[in-house]
């Protein structure tokens, strides 16, 4: 096909192009609106293009748009903080504040400590359960202040004498508490002097007024028991009840062996026979570490002894006491015996 040319003998369209010419455009008077709005309208961006020629772009001359920033616009840092709102619910103390809906008024029953039930009474003494007590009270077995009570709920006052079977009854729960005492104290429930005592030690140990049973000197350490139970007590220190003590002795010099063996014989002292239950020097210590295991409940026994053969005792230490250790409790402080251990101090 022949390319058609124009009249100067030229080609119709060259290679390149002429730029081409802009046509104005008259708005007359009466046209539509929407169309001068369209002519009028200007984008907010602006386009920077740059050419190498009128119709090509390169790769290096592609076309950049620049963003222009808005003052509505921010970045990661600058996010806006929202606060959270406050409750709207009213929000009401405990005090003088006004109460939930849910919440009830608790109504606190005043309760006497001093005023029992039968029963409860008859419990705490250590007779028998609650339950128990309600048949031994049908049966007549119980009295207060002289008269047979069957009534069911009826409560006596701690001035009440109340009697089982004929035996009057302590109403506090018992309590049996070991102290390891240490040098200093005295054993008694107060002094004039206003020397230390052994119940500043075990005043946080029970609610119930418990007492030592048995004495330790002022300088004497270990095993010591407090106790509500007055039975109990009793037995502990009767001589007939022959309740064994083992202490260690350390002496100011060596124990003689022939001083040793008059002690393990036995031999008399003032006006009283001494006997002890065993007497043994102490594996792996000096001969003036001795152990002594005795029964009797005189006052300084053990002390007595050495002294009347010239010893002087530097230091007393009861390692047990009616089958009781000191073991894993350090001076000065106490413990609850066990159940086991009330069981075997009953039997003794």
């Amino acid at each position: 096909m022949k390319s058609s040319k124009n009249s100067s003998g030229g080609r119709l369209f060259d290679q390149k192009k002429s730029a081409p010419k802009t046509e104005k455009r008259t708005i007359k008077k009466g046209t539509n609106k929407s169309e001068n709005k369209k002519d009028d309208f200007k984008p907010k961006r602006k386009i920077a293009i740059s050419r190498k020629s009128s119709d090509s772009f390169s790769k290096e001359s592609k076309p950049k748009f620049e963003r222009t920033k808005s003052s509505d616009s921010y970045s990661k840092d600058s996010k806006p903080k929202f606060e959270r709102a406050k409750s709207l619910k009213p929000i009401f103390k405990k005090e003088g504040g006004a109460p939930s809906k849910t919440s009830k008024p608790k109504i606190v029953k005043k309760v006497s400590e001093t005023e029992f039930r039968l029963n409860k009474y008859i419990s705490n003494a250590g007779v028998c359960s609650r339950r128990e007590a309600d048949t031994y009270i049908k049966s007549g077995n119980v009295t207060v202040n002289g008269k047979v009570i069957t009534e069911m709920g009826y409560k006596v006052q701690l001035a009440d004498v109340v009697k089982f079977d004929g035996v009057s009854l302590n109403p506090e729960t018992k309590r049996y508490v070991l102290l390891n005492k240490p040098k200093g104290f005295i054993t008694s429930m107060d002094d004039e002097k206003g020397r230390k005592i052994v119940t500043d030690l075990i005043r946080t140990a029970c609610k119930e007024r418990i007492y030592p049973v048995g004495r330790l000197d002022r300088n004497t350490t270990g095993v010591l028991l407090f106790t509500n139970d007055g039975e109990m007590a009793k037995k502990l220190t009767h001589p007939t009840s022959n309740v064994s003590k083992l202490y260690q002795v350390t002496l100011d010099k060596n124990l003689k062996l022939a001083d040793f063996h008059k002690i393990s014989n036995g031999f008399k002292m003032d006006d009283f026979d001494v006997t002890v239950d065993d007497i043994s020097y102490i594996d792996g210590e000096s001969k003036n570490e001795i152990g002594v295991k005795i029964h009797s409940g005189r006052n300084r026994i053990i002390r007595r002894i050495f002294e009347h053969f010239e010893y002087d005792v530097i230091k007393l230490d009861r390692v047990v006491f009616a089958g009781l250790t000191k073991k894993n409790l350090p001076r000065g402080i106490w413990r609850h015996l066990t159940e086991q251990e009330v069981i075997n101090l009953k039997m003794i």
